[in-house]
C-alpha cells in the first residue's frame, strides 16, 4: 500500500518512488510483478500524472522496474537474481505438472512436502 503525506516536506515522487522501492526490496512487490500504469496510480493516489512518471523514471534508472511497452511496467529481474531463478523453476514446474495433468492443489503438496524434506531438523532443546 502506498500512502502519500501531503504535509511531509518530501517530494511526493520520492515518497513514491522509495514505497515501491522498499516494498520491491522486501519482496513485497516480487519479480515480474506488473505495476498499475501510471495514470491509473496517479488517480488512485490524487497525484499529477508527471509524478507518478518521475517516481517511475527513477526505478526504471535504477533498475527496479522496467518498461515493456504497451505490456505495461513491471518489477526487473534484475532487481533479485535468486527469485528469478525460482521464478522461472517454478514456471517450468507449473508447466510440468499441467502437462502431466496433475492439479494444481496437488502440484502445490508436492512443492510443500519437498521443500519440508529439505528444511532441517529443528533443534533438540537444551536439557538442564
Amino acid at each position: 500500500m502506498i500512502v502519500i503525506d501531503s504535509a511531509s516536506p518530501v517530494p511526493p515522487f520520492e515518497q513514491l518512488r522509495s514505497q515501491l522501492a522498499r516494498q520491491i526490496q522486501d519482496h513485497t512487490l516480487p519479480v515480474g510483478t506488473r505495476l498499475p500504469t501510471i495514470r491509473h496510480l496517479a488517480a488512485d493516489l490524487a497525484l499529477a500524472v508527471n509524478t507518478v512518471g518521475r517516481a517511475y523514471r527513477e526505478l526504471e534508472e535504477a533498475g527496479l522496474i522496467e518498461t515493456r511497452g504497451r505490456a505495461g511496467t513491471y518489477v526487473a529481474p534484475t532487481a533479485d537474481h535468486s527469485r528469478t531463478k525460482a521464478q522461472e523453476a517454478a514456471l517450468t514446474y507449473a508447466g510440468l505438472t499441467t502437462s502431466l495433468g496433475i492439479p494444481p492443489e496437488e502440484a502445490l503438496r508436492i512443492v510443500k512436502a519437498a521443500l519440508t524434506s529439505l528444511a532441517p531438523p529443528p533443534r533438540p532443546s537444551p536439557t538442564r
